[in-house]
């Protein structure tokens, strides 16, 4: 079974928050900074329905920052549909929620961050 993975970005606190947890709970974790490593279509649509099988997220739309300047840019709107969105997100990888964590299949975005520690409640 691959390690569980969590998508950060150092920068901000709930994704510090998240990895702080992760750590203390000893777990394992690989961390993609994906500013630094941006997800492909392939990749994100793979974490996209990781989220769905988690119940986490109903589109994909719920997993962008849509209050980024990136989501005009990308002429998004609250009606696009997965495909343009994950294609948006793998062009503009500020549009990825964060953090999430991802294992065994399934994720979910840690705001809040009983999201994932939820994860753990089982």
């Amino acid at each position: 079974m691959p390690n569980p993975v969590l998508y950060h970005n150092p920068r901000c606190s709930k994704s510090r928050q998240a990895l702080a947890f992760l750590e203390a709970q000893n777990i394992n974790v690989v961390v993609v900074e994906y500013l630094k490593t941006p997800l492909s279509s392939s990749d994100i649509t793979q974490l996209y329905t990781s989220l769905k099988s988690a119940s986490a997220v109903t589109k994909a739309l719920d997993m962008v920052r849509i209050k980024e300047s990136e989501f005009t840019l990308a002429g998004l709107s609250k009606v696009s549909t997965d495909s343009e969105v994950i294609n948006a997100i793998a062009l503009f990888p500020r549009l990825l929620e964060r953090p999430i964590f991802q294992k065994d299949g399934l994720a979910a975005v840690g705001r809040p961050l009983y999201n994932i520690e939820a994860m753990f409640n089982d």
